[in-house]
């Protein structure tokens, strides 16, 4: 059994089951016994937990996602960092990952692939805003709800875009099937990498297969880096051809070719859905079916049929190992060269057979430059060369007629001021001398480029204009009533939609000024009853919506309006009110807790109401931190709390304050309040060892001189007596 399965996480996640496990972390169901809720916990495994490549991974995953606030990405909780245990509580998704999905329908609808692909860029345009780049955007970290409601996951590589520079753990990172050109050599990624990994899923949702794939993991590196894909309405000519167009130009193997943002991938995408039958040009001559791929160095430009694994590796022998690409060619030639070799002395017909070659060679030689030379020489002139033709202006298919001794070859085909199908461009100037079967490069125009008016019916002004200007159109707004359409949205343009028009082209936009009606101003309803306040507002026109609230007013009491006091409105809009429940409100207060600066050891706060504990905090250490938040969640708006500290090595308690809260409105009072004092109390403070007092040792002493008498009065002298008036 799991060791962590029945742990209960800072006091409060109780884990339950297993649910994932990942290279790095294993994810787990947990119940939130304080929120009463289920919740998804990943913990860093213990054989990685000193690590700090791993952690610093870890830890930015919860940083990414912290930052992070978007319907389709996974939403965060809590993070908990100590010494034994690293662990972030996500969102529980009771859901499968799209890989899943993918595996079970084999081939997706391209409605189905839309839906999908809408969500996850918009989920990656919310991240790339904020700085963030995913780097391992894969169906297997896309979860969906059975509603179809998709859920970004898994930031464990995430990189901020303010990230400068690269490191040796930025090389090549990322699952190989989805990975970027410049991910796969080691390069700097931003939100384009992120894109081409869109493509390659939309790829595969459409197609049923992976743009690259084969056993060799280094061999799909490489290919995402040189090979181009085949197109994929060769693999299912049912896929639109728009949508073709989008994946090819999400997955340009330049990130500058790209799309630059997700959401101008977005826009083509409503483009296509508004008119399914638009044309992006991002496909300009497509490659043949059957034509081979070439392989590209990544250093030189120069061809190379056998590159090594030292080449595309960077280093990064983690991440794919393999061994090496195309690791038999070398070998296969060498065999074929020796049979060769002992093939040769073992014939006595090839000394024979050498000699008639050669003489049938060189009659073949003479032969064919004969014939040559015949050839390119001019019927009329008898030289090899003659005045090129000017070929602009000419129709292709007319020129290539006209001029049978040269081959005339189209080097590309692009718009402009000609006709479609003409010659704008050669590469030999006319007069210049050209030799009959001289490959000629031409330019054929494929007409005056148009562009189709963007359908905007029905968007906001600024929406519309912002996808005109896009396609390269001017815009100019018109404004006018109209009692049908909401102020501010396009109802109609000249030209009409899906028009051609030039580049450039002022494209006038009609834009609604909504219905022309009486206005009201809005008094104050705040404390009324919502009852009261429908019945006015239905005077004046106005539509009502509520919403319920848990408060300590009495139920059916307004406690918020949407319009303002003052506030004018047009007589036909909506005004929400939140209304009181009439039940006692839950909420959080928010409380922090400064140790003293000499506090050591490591302690809990509890909170408790009527000698009843309603919160207790995770493990705090005065040795890590001396500032120490608490949220401690009740109901009621007059509540007297108190906060016990808890010394975790001796179970001593004392009392840390008093305080009146209001966790209605997140607030609180302080009735009293001793930190000190209470650390104190239960032995929280640092003593310094106290010594046994110094006593210095005593010098040897010579023993004292013997004392004598003092003299006796009758001992004295005469005079002395004389001097006591003593006579004779």
């Amino acid at each position: 059994m799991d060791k962590n399965i029945g742990k209960k996480l800072d006091g409060r996640y109780e884990i339950t089951e297993l649910i994932g496990e990942g290279g790095m972390a294993d994810v787990y169901k947990a119940v939130d016994v304080v929120d009463n809720k289920t919740v998804a916990v990943k913990i860093l495994k213990k054989e990685f937990a000193e690590s700090e490549e791993f952690l610093r991974r870890f830890r930015n995953e919860s940083k990414a996602i912290a930052v992070l606030s978007h319907p389709n990405i996974v939403k965060i909780y809590d993070v908990g960092f100590s010494e034994k245990i690293q662990f972030i509580v996500m969102e529980y998704i009771d859901g499968i990952t799209l890989k899943e999905y993918m595996e079970n329908e084999k081939i997706l609808s391209w409605k189905d692939a839309v839906h999908f692909v809408t969500q996850i860029l918009r989920a990656l345009q919310h991240a790339h805003e904020r700085g963030i780049v995913h780097r391992d955007i894969k169906p297997q970290n896309i979860m969906m709800f059975t509603d179809g409601t998709i859920k970004v996951m898994d930031f464990g590589i995430a990189k901020f875009a303010r990230e400068e520079g690269k490191t040796a753990t930025d090389q090549a990172i990322g699952t190989v099937h989805y990975i970027s050109p410049e991910q796969a050599r080691g390069d700097i990624t931003d939100a384009k990498s992120d894109l081409y990994s869109v493509g390659v899923m939309l790829y595969e949702m459409l197609t049923g297969q992976k743009p690259f794939d084969t056993d060799n993991p280094v061999s799909i590196a490489v290919m995402h880096m040189h090979n181009i894909a085949e197109l994929p309405r060769r693999i299912n000519p049912d896929i639109p051809s728009p949508l073709e167009e989008i994946i090819v130009h999400a997955m340009e193997k330049n990130p500058a070719d790209r799309y630059k943002t997700a959401l101008e991938m977005l826009r083509d995408i409503d483009r296509f859905k508004a008119d399914p039958d638009v044309h992006f040009g991002y496909i300009t001559n497509p490659p043949e079916p059957d034509m081979p791929t070439r392989y590209f160095s990544a250093v030189n430009n120069d061809y190379s049929e056998n590159p090594s694994e030292e080449e595309f590796t960077n280093g990064n022998d983690d991440i794919y190992n393999s061994d090496d690409v195309f690791d038999d060619t070398y070998d296969e030639d060498y065999s074929d060269f020796e049979e060769t070799e002992e093939k040769k002395g073992k014939s006595l017909f090839v000394p024979v057979l050498s000699a008639v070659t050669v003489v049938v060679i060189m009659v073949a030689v003479f032969f064919i430059a004969t014939l040559v030379k015949n050839m390119f020489t001019d019927d009329k002139t008898g030289t090899s060369e003659f005045a090129m033709p000017n070929l602009v202006g000419m129709d292709y298919n007319q020129a290539v007629e006209a001029y049978p001794k040269l081959d005339i070859q189209v080097d590309s085909t692009e718009w402009s001021e000609l006709e479609k199908d003409k010659i704008f461009y050669q590469s030999v100037p006319e007069g210049d001398g050209v030799k009959k079967g001289e490959i000629i490069k031409v330019k054929v125009s494929l007409g005056a480029k148009t562009i189709k008016v963007p359908n905007v019916i029905n968007y906001h002004f600024k929406t519309a204009e912002e996808a005109l200007r896009a396609e390269g159109l001017e815009v100019e707004f018109k404004y006018q009533e109209n009692k049908d359409v909401e102020e501010e949205i396009v109802f109609d343009t000249e030209p009409a939609a899906l028009s051609e028009v030039a580049p450039g082209t002022t494209i006038l936009v009609y834009v609604s000024k909504g219905k022309d009606v009486e206005e009201i101003e809005m008094e104050n309803f705040i404390g009324k009853n919502i009852e009261d306040a429908k019945i006015q507002c239905g005077i004046w026109g106005l539509s009502v919506k509520t919403e319920k609230k848990d408060s300590s007013k009495e139920e059916g009491t307004i406690l918020e309006q949407s319009i303002e006091e003052g506030e004018k409105v047009p007589a036909d809009s909506t005004i929400t009110f939140v209304v009181s429940t009439g039940k006692e409100p839950e909420g959080t207060v928010d409380m922090t807790f400064y140790f003293p600066g000499d506090s050591t050891g490591r302690f809990t706060i509890s909170a408790y109401q009527n000698n009843v504990k309603i919160f207790e905090s995770f493990t705090l250490s005065a040795d890590y931190t001396k500032e120490n938040p608490v949220s401690i969640t009740g109901k009621g708006t007059d509540v007297d709390i108190t906060m016990v500290l808890t010394n975790l090595s001796n179970n001593m308690t004392a009392v840390l304050g008093k305080y009146n809260m209001n966790f209605e409105e997140g607030t609180f009072s302080t009735i009293s309040e001793d930190i000190d004092g209470a650390f104190a109390t239960v032995d929280g403070l640092y003593v310094p060892p106290t010594d046994p007092p110094y006593v210095p040792p005593q010098d040897s002493q010579p023993d004292p001189a013997p004392q004598t008498e003092a003299p006796k009065p009758e001992e004295s002298n005469s005079d002395q007596g004389l001097d006591n008036g003593n006579e004779g």
